[in-house]
């Protein structure tokens, strides 16, 4: 049924992850579908922005990232499952749906909210733009 599930991933926020990533791991492990990790930065290139931080931050930031995903799929994603790690920079949710769509995902399983505002408990700001904008199914864990 699904052959690409894509699970977006706040390596600072563990809700973004702690529930979601359980149900991605079973739902690949049950139709043998890569999983495919994404991550978003700011974007950093954006002369208004880039101004404030020191030359190369951008790359730099990407590496780290990087590493750091790596290190999280390690730790947290079963060996027998064929794994992908996506950084990509700008808002989130609309870099979820641009790699929803270059990797021709089948489902994007991602966390409800992280609990920082009212509107967060209801869906999450990033949850319902991907809800609403996204062509593929996709999979709010709460």
């Amino acid at each position: 049924m699904y052959h690409k599930v894509l699970l977006p991933v706040d390596l600072n926020e563990e809700a973004s992850w702690k529930k979601a990533l359980p149900t991605a791991i079973t739902l690949c492990q049950t139709f043998g579908a890569s999983l495919h990790v994404v991550t978003v930065l700011p974007e950093f290139k954006m002369p208004m922005v880039g101004a404030y931080f020191p030359k190369n931050f951008s790359e730099k930031a990407h590496e780290a990232v990087k590493e750091a995903q790596h290190k999280f799929i390690q730790e947290h994603v079963p060996e027998g499952i064929k794994t992908q790690s996506v950084i990509v920079d700008g808002s989130p949710w609309e870099a979820i749906i641009k790699v929803g769509k270059k990797i021709d995902a089948d489902l994007i399983v991602m966390a409800s909210h992280t609990k920082r505002k009212f509107v967060d408990y209801v869906l999450g700001p990033n949850a319902e733009h991907v809800v609403h904008h996204a062509k593929v199914s996709v999979m709010i864990v709460r």
